[in-house]
């Protein structure tokens, strides 16, 4: 056990030789300051060991499944070699994200690019990957990116995205089952793949139903994987009396059914752990029976990497208003973007070190009181929250706060808008910490910039 997780529970929630989900307040509290005060803040810290033991939950959960980690949810390098280390394969939705899986060292028969409404350069690039690497499998959700492939020669590895027409989710932006932008829409996917196979080697079917999927919505999931056995058994077995009917359909041999991801993490402090047994077990029996020879798949990305990061920022400002405490920190939406964006809620831990306004040390945080407060960023926008009216001890300037489950669409969202520099990101691996991801300065905001007007005067300066 790292020693990032010193303060981690004994027993677990649900059974097994780790917690089921890693709280903040599990993190050591003197190693997330020590990582502060050497790399400073904003800082994203990712437990390599807290992954790894969540790909194995994974695996013993669905023992005879294809595991496949949604890269999205976190790219950083040393992640993914983390995760391909535990034997999971990749499943990347952008060219950028297979680029990044062969760099850390997934080969072509690890790699399934899921493309929605792909660019054509993307399209290039992962057609280009293919003819190196054969064993690739493009994932395709519309007629149009079939014919778009088969223009630039691919007949390579297929697999069928399907709208099953239901959707789940903790947030409408993330509820993809039901969304017209994702797959072909189910009453005519049989009918799609089997005009695919006949250009393409059709490998399987797919569908997502959302992402942060909890128990209470395993109904919907239940649906949307029972929808994808029947399309299967219709693919394979499309008519008894087949050998009889000479217009019956060709079977499509397909290799897999992927019925995707989106396992969802307590974000909430009181919140249960989602009992991944529970939801192996309902999705094995929901899809059942499937074709001989056909093998389920999933591919989940939150789950993976959610409770093994945290971020970390220093308290700059406290106001108070008649209306409210603000809590001013130095990471925002820039850094962190989801509460912005999806509502969503992150717990919080003040972690002390900060100094009172005469200049003594502040209490430690247990000896404070709690307090309501918004944790607001320094982005020129209101919506730039980590949380309002939210009881935490006490903030004084110079307080460390953690922000947990933040290891998933934390850094990968983050961004320059306000022309703010990026976050460092620290990777702690069988207890040793060391830079992941440099934190940009202020020379990265116009790099581009800079390079364009390079090449912009040297072709003035050639034209002369």
């Amino acid at each position: 056990m790292s020693d990032g997780d010193a303060g981690a529970r004994a027993a677990t929630e649900s059974g097994g030789d780790t917690p089921s989900v890693r709280r903040v307040s599990d993190w050591s509290a003197d190693r997330l300051a020590a990582l502060a005060a050497e790399h400073g803040t904003p800082l994203y810290v990712q437990d390599l060991d807290r992954v790894r033991e969540n790909c194995e939950r994974l695996r013993d959960a669905f023992p005879a499944a294809d595991v496949r980690y949604a890269v999205k949810a976190h790219t950083g390098r040393t992640v993914l070699e983390a995760v391909r280390e535990t034997g999971l394969d990749a499943e990347c939705a952008s060219a950028g994200e297979v680029d990044r899986a062969l760099a850390a060292g997934f080969g072509g028969d690890r790699l399934h690019y899921t493309a929605v409404n792909p660019p054509a350069r993307d399209l290039d690039y992962v057609v280009g990957v293919a003819e190196a690497e054969p064993d690739l499998t493009v994932t395709v959700g519309a007629v149009d990116t079939l014919d778009r492939l088969a223009e630039r020669g691919y007949d390579g590895r297929v697999c069928v995205r399907v709208n099953p027409g239901v959707g789940a989710g903790h947030h409408e932006k993330v509820r993809t089952g039901g969304a017209a932008k994702f797959g072909i829409p189910y009453d005519r996917a049989a009918a799609a793949t089997r005009d695919a196979a006949e250009r393409f080697d059709v490998v399987g079917i797919h569908a997502h139903a959302g992402s942060g999927i909890d128990s209470d919505q395993l109904d919907s999931h239940r649906e949307l994987v029972a929808r994808m056995g029947d399309l299967a058994r219709e693919l394979t077995d499309p008519s008894d009396d087949a050998s009889e009917d000479a217009d019956a359909p060709t079977p499509v041999d397909i290799e897999y059914v992927d019925v995707g991801g989106g396992f969802g993490v307590p974000y909430k402090e009181t919140a249960p752990a989602l009992d991944l047994p529970a939801v192996a077990e309902a999705t094995r029996e929901a899809v059942a029976p499937l074709p001989t020879g056909v093998d389920l798949a999933i591919e989940p990305g939150r789950y993976v990497v959610a409770d093994a990061g945290v971020l970390l920022t220093r308290v700059n400002t406290v106001k108070p208003t008649p209306d409210e405490r603000v809590v001013g920190v130095d990471a925002g939406m820039t850094d962190l973007l989801r509460p912005a964006m999806y509502d969503a809620y992150h717990p919080i831990r003040n972690l002390g070190g900060g100094r009172a306004r005469d200049g003594s040390d502040a209490p430690a945080p247990d000896d404070r009181s709690a307090t309501p407060v918004t944790v607001a960023g320094p982005i020129c926008e209101t919506g730039d929250t980590l949380c309002t009216d939210r009881a935490l001890a006490d903030p004084v300037r110079g307080d460390l706060l953690a922000v947990g489950i933040a290891g998933a669409y934390g850094y990968e969202m983050a961004n320059q808008y306000n022309s703010r520099p990026r976050p460092a990101e620290v990777a702690i691996d069988d207890g040793h910490a060391a830079i992941a991801r440099r934190r940009e300065d202020l020379r990265d905001l116009t790099a581009v910039e800079r390079e364009a007007n390079r090449d912009r005067t040297a072709g003035a300066g050639a034209g002369r």
